[in-house]
């Protein structure tokens, strides 16, 4: 039984925009697609509004067969060492999620599809997704579909934001993707910007694609797809 291979990148901005569209061509050249989690706003007073050259690339990309998935919506005003949903209640988290949606619209680059900054999100930030029109949430181990409440359990396997980096890690990395592809299951990958610019995180990340192709997995990316409606007798 072959299975998935879902290959995300987060972080991505003026600052790291050079080392994403490198593994984008590597990517391309094994057929892979990109799930791209992007964030209007980032550390360093980075704004994506500000910045056309991203946002034109995040465009062609997503017109060439990869996703963009909102990616929280500012960082920088959470506090320290804290995921940005992580704790929040429906209220603030409908807040902000309304504000980076209009950020995402006035970009061109609106999806339905959240992943909460480290994969964590509260049950308040979970409960007001449906409220500004989201249809799916990532999380750590599930991919949940909000409009039918069902959730796919699948872990992430990640390198940056909020994952630890060190060579041990990498290696950890490796040898659990391989794991999951030889059983048939779905393997979610995931780097930041900021570690692609790293020789050591990125090859693994690449072994790790590598050996899933190798075991059959099947590349695709993360999306919500209607439940088609039971016909009538």
């Amino acid at each position: 039984m072959n299975g998935e291979l879902i290959v995300s990148v987060s972080g991505i901005r003026d600052t790291t925009r050079d080392a994403a569209i490198e593994f984008a061509e590597l990517m391309d050249q094994r057929g892979v697609r990109l799930s791209l989690l992007v964030a209007p706003r980032l550390k360093g007073k980075y704004r994506l509004v500000d910045d056309p050259a991203t946002q034109s690339w995040l465009r062609g990309r997503r017109l060439a067969g990869d996703a963009i998935v909102l990616h929280g919506y500012d960082q920088a005003a959470t506090k320290s060492r804290r995921a940005e949903f992580a704790t929040l209640p429906r209220h603030e988290a409908t807040l902000r999620l309304k504000a980076a949606d209009r950020v995402m619209e006035q970009v061109q680059l609106r999806t339905r599809l959240f992943a909460a900054p480290r994969w964590d999100a509260s049950a308040g930030a979970l409960a007001a997704l449906p409220d500004v029109g989201f249809r799916l949430a990532l999380g750590l181990t599930t991919m949940l579909d909000l409009e039918n409440n069902v959730a796919q359990r699948s872990r992430v396997y990640g390198i940056g934001e909020g994952f630890r980096a060190e060579p041990w890690w990498c290696r950890a990395l490796v040898m659990g993707a391989a794991r999951t592809a030889r059983r048939g299951g779905v393997l979610r990958l995931a780097i930041s910007g900021a570690q692609l610019q790293r020789s050591g995180p990125r090859q693994a990340v690449l072994d790790a694609v590598d050996l899933a192709l190798y075991h059959g997995a099947r590349s695709t990316v993360y999306r919500w797809e209607p439940v088609p409606a039971s016909k009538a007798a």
